[in-house]
């Protein structure tokens, strides 16, 4: 069954929301992380709420995430599973793909976000907030863990690692993790939930 146009662009919107917060290339600080993992595939469940012209937007899937050195690729799908897009992102481009159009690329996620949803996401930080990590507003590395797991980034985003894998395990891995911004001068409120429910 086709996509509706305002389907596609809720999926398009949330695939590009996702992969703006995931994509960024920089360091996670200066220092070493030895739990850090450059590859990875996880599952999971996804819900979005953002703003887009003044009127809030909502959108939920599932996703599949690959992370490799040399790319990220992610599938967003509907509730019932139906494949809605697919998006890659490397280091020279990042390339969007919805059922029945002609792909999108753009240079970096920032350029291609602001082309699907019509605002720039300058996100950096889902590609270890998946992971329990991330960098804190002082520059400082930030390891997540049952005991300490709220942090604000320097780019706005409060991060809540809610609930884990285990717990109890040396190092425990994320299970839900909320995000939020505030509205900027470029665009609304954004609130990311991600349940992750292991490897796809």
């Amino acid at each position: 069954m086709p996509l509706s146009p305002a389907l596609r662009r809720l999926c398009a919107a949330s695939l590009a929301l996702l992969l703006s917060a995931c994509a960024s290339t920089g360091p996670l600080s200066s220092a070493p992380v030895a739990d850090y993992r450059d590859s990875i595939a996880l599952g999971g469940r996804l819900s979005v709420n953002y703003e887009k012209d003044g009127k809030p937007e909502s959108v939920t899937g599932t996703f599949n995430w690959t992370q490799t050195p040399a790319a990220i690729d992610v599938s967003l799908a509907s509730p019932l599973g139906q494949t809605m897009a697919t998006i890659q992102v490397t280091p020279q481009s990042a390339t969007l793909i919805q059922a029945g159009q002609a792909p999108r690329v753009a240079k970096d996620i920032d350029t291609l976000s602001a082309q699907t949803l019509g605002w720039s996401l300058p996100v950096s930080g889902l590609r270890y907030w998946l992971q329990g990590y991330a960098t804190g507003a002082d520059g400082k590395r930030f390891a997540a863990s049952p005991a300490n797991n709220r942090i604000t980034t320097a780019d706005g985003w409060s991060v809540s690692f809610v609930s884990w894998q285990d717990e109890h395990a040396p190092r425990p891995q994320p299970k839900r993790i909320d995000a939020q911004r505030r509205a900027t001068l470029d665009s609304g409120e954004l609130a990311i939930r991600i349940v992750i429910d292991g490897q796809p």
